[in-house]
């Protein structure tokens, strides 16, 4: 049988027709994998209709809503690649994608009528359908069509398969942190793969009902919105991130399992409408993008929930390592094992790999079928980042005896002080064990004496108050001395993208003075 992701939602909805597929918290949707593929086929006619054909790139400007997933279904079903576009870009961002990509066609929210008026003003893009999703309320646009209608009046026929196998499914911009985003290109098989590999390694079972806080336009989000339809289970969908409406919808709607960033879990654990709603049914909580503080993962084992953490990229379709719930405290920092259908190697600058239970620092390479093709319409990237059938993350890590990865940093991230190397995510995971810290970032600074040496940026607990000495002593207790960092920031709150990850290029922007030493 040859793969096309569109057609696991069309076999869903013949096993499981009249099982809740999605529910809309917000806008109180519900649908059944039966109207799913129905309003899903209607889509794919309707694109059909506008002269999209196999090959062809669709951007999407979409929040989290039943438009995304019967978009996405659509797009694979007629062999089209879906584009999704992180809707917090600005304009130029947002046209630059839609230039690399060679999108002609746009579905957008009418939310984002500002950011796509500018768009068009610029005249730098080649999309010719723009489909506007949620326009009863607001005024039409010249160059709009209304996406509602023309779905209700296209036909809820099957359409002809477009795409099998290798072909692209979707090409994910990455968040472009150093540099300009690169388009990472994944196929049906990738995603394929990419659900069977989560699947078969964390604990989602049919019944779950999964709540989807992240944003669908991530990785972190679209695999698990695959995850679902292929299991058979519910996904409980947030449109905008708001910690009452979670925990609201986690209590009416029975929740079992969701997936968030460490930062939402602490908010959650510090927002006051925690005491107003049930956790009862939740069985486990899936992170990422940051290591998880002791303190944190006992107050969620105290709630009788257990936390996965995992480690992954949009290069890899999702899937890396994941360190169980079972080994969370006794491998604190830690990433984890690979993942069922992962292989994984760390190499050292002449690309030998180091062997696990070693103390010595190399590069993360992954591998498995869920692994990209590429960057799209970057080969010289792609050369970069894909040798010799191995994924090279840019990411530096150490291997334990075990085989559980901690990462150190990435390569671009690290600091020579004195001559000596330093890691800034080994130290952040130090100063996320002290009790009073929240979040830390990490950077380094020019130094006179030592050339760089580490600042620590520091958002303590609600509450908490810590003196620079204290932080001192609690480094020297878990780090050689020419690591632990002597310059300390304290700060409500670190920058952040929308993935979750640090924003460490506008940190040195904004810290740029020399250390007094």
């Amino acid at each position: 049988m040859k793969n096309n992701i569109g057609l696991l939602l069309k076999k869903r909805a013949e096993i499981s027709a009249e099982v809740e597929a999605f529910v809309e918290v917000e806008r109180q949707r519900r649908y059944t994998f039966a109207e799913l593929n129905e309003r899903s086929n209607r889509v794919a006619q309707m694109l059909l209709a506008q002269g999209v054909k196999a090959g062809d790139r669709v951007a999407t400007l979409l929040k989290n809503g039943s438009e995304f997933i019967e978009t996405y279904y659509a797009i694979a079903k007629i062999g089209a690649v879906m584009v999704p576009v992180n809707w917090r870009l600005v304009a130029a961002e947002v046209a630059y994608i839609f230039a690399d990509s060679g999108a002609e066609t746009l579905l957008y929210d009418a939310e984002f009528d500002g950011v796509i008026d500018e768009v068009v003003r610029g005249e730098t893009t080649a999309i010719k359908n723009w489909l506007r999703v949620n326009v009863p309320e607001l005024p039409a646009t010249p160059y709009s069509l209304d996406y509602e209608a023309m779905v209700t009046s296209s036909a809820n026929t099957e359409p002809t398969i477009g795409a099998f196998d290798d072909d692209l499914l979707f090409i994910m911009y990455t968040s472009g942190t150093t540099g300009s985003p690169k388009g990472a290109m994944h196929s049906h098989n990738n995603m394929m793969w990419a659900q069977l590999t989560s699947l078969t390694t964390a604990d989602m079972r049919a019944g779950d009902r999964f709540l989807l806080p992240l944003p669908m336009f991530h990785v972190g989000c679209l695999v698990p919105v695959s995850q679902l339809v292929h299991r058979g289970a519910t996904g409980i969908i947030l449109r905008d991130l708001d910690m009452a409406a979670m925990f609201r919808a986690i209590e009416q709607e029975r929740v079992t399992i969701f997936m968030a960033v460490p930062m939402i879990l602490q908010f959650m654990l510090m927002t006051p409408e925690r005491e107003q709603y049930s956790m009862e049914t939740v069985r486990w909580i899936a992170t990422g993008a940051a290591p998880v503080p002791v303190a944190m993962i006992e107050q969620w084992q105290a709630l009788g929930v257990a936390i996965y953490q995992a480690y992954g990229l949009t290069e890899s379709c999702g899937p890396g390592t994941l360190l169980l719930p079972q080994d969370a405290i006794d491998k604190v920092g830690s990433c984890g094992r690979p993942q069922m259908h992962t292989e994984l190697k760390v190499v050292d600058e002449q690309g030998k790999r180091i062997a696990a239970g070693s103390d010595e620092v190399g590069e993360l390479c992954l591998a498995g079928n869920h692994i990209m093709l590429g960057y799209w319409n970057n080969p010289e990237a792609t050369a970069e980042a894909l040798r010799d059938g191995w994924l090279h993350t840019g990411d530096l890590c150490r291997i334990d005896a075990e085989g559980c990865v901690t990462i150190c940093d990435r390569k671009k991230d690290m600091l020579i002080s004195g001559g000596e190397n330093i890691y800034p995510a080994e130290l952040e995971n130090v100063l996320a064990g002290h009790g009073k810290v929240q979040e830390v970032a990490v950077i380094g600074i020019a130094s006179e004496k030592w050339g760089e040496t580490p600042l620590a940026i520091v958002v303590l607990m609600p509450g908490e108050e810590a003196e620079e000495e204290e932080l001192i002593g609690h480094c020297r207790e878990h780090l050689a001395g020419y690591k632990v960092p002597q310059c300390y920031a304290f700060v409500t709150t670190l920058p952040r993208n929308a993935s979750g990850k640090l924003l460490k290029p506008q940190l040195r922007q904004q810290y740029n003075s020399p250390a007094p030493f």
